[in-house]
């Protein structure tokens, strides 16, 4: 019984000391990843609007209601996770489609005030290396620049609207990156138009 004790107590301080030491790293790197991941959205906002200036982007409260019916109505899995008026110039939407093949696609897009598409900028993406990663290559999605329309479609899928031509081998990164970009011109017109 004595060594069931001693090895239960081992345990228990090795776990406290590790619980310890991961809290420590936490609070050591939460500011420098904060901060890492405010400018990567800053250069993001500038990548879709090049000409405005940072001062030029003003926050705005995201309507989660009317998110959640531009979804619905859309049949996509995605959020719309922050918005920002750029002056007169148009909108900034940033939105993540959870249904890509890897996992979740962040996106922003800009939106100037006639409903172009000025660009888009990827935040965060985690597809297939060669494949659904192309989704990076200006050649895909700059497709989706200077089209003003209600919404896209890959061309293969059929639908209405603009349509896209998706990443050969990565119609599914292809279909969710599109579902991000439709949202956000949803969001647009339903809410900021």
């Amino acid at each position: 019984m004595n060594k069931i004790m001693k090895n239960t107590m081992i345990l228990t301080l090795i776990t406290l000391i590790s619980g310890l030491l991961l809290g420590l790293v936490y609070e050591v790197t939460k500011d420098p990843i904060a901060q890492a991941q405010d400018a990567a959205k800053k250069e993001a906002w500038q990548a879709v609007f090049p000409d405005a200036s940072l001062d030029d982007f003003e926050s705005m409260d995201v309507d989660v209601s009317a998110s959640e019916a531009v979804t619905a109505d859309l049949g996509v899995l995605a959020t719309v996770d922050e918005v920002c008026q750029v002056g007169e110039e148009g909108y900034v939407v940033t939105v993540t489609d959870s249904e890509g093949y890897g996992g979740n696609i962040q996106i922003t897009v800009g939106i100037t005030s006639d409903g172009t598409v000025n660009g888009v900028s990827i935040l965060s993406i985690s597809e297939t290396a060669g494949l659904g990663m192309r989704a990076t290559q200006p050649e895909f999605y700059t497709q989706y620049e200077g089209v003003q329309t209600d919404r896209f479609y890959v061309s293969k899928d059929g639908g209405e609207g603009a349509p896209i031509d998706a990443l050969s081998g990565a119609t599914i990164t292809s279909r969710a990156f599109t579902g991000a970009v439709n949202t956000a011109l949803a969001y647009f017109n339903s809410v900021l138009i």
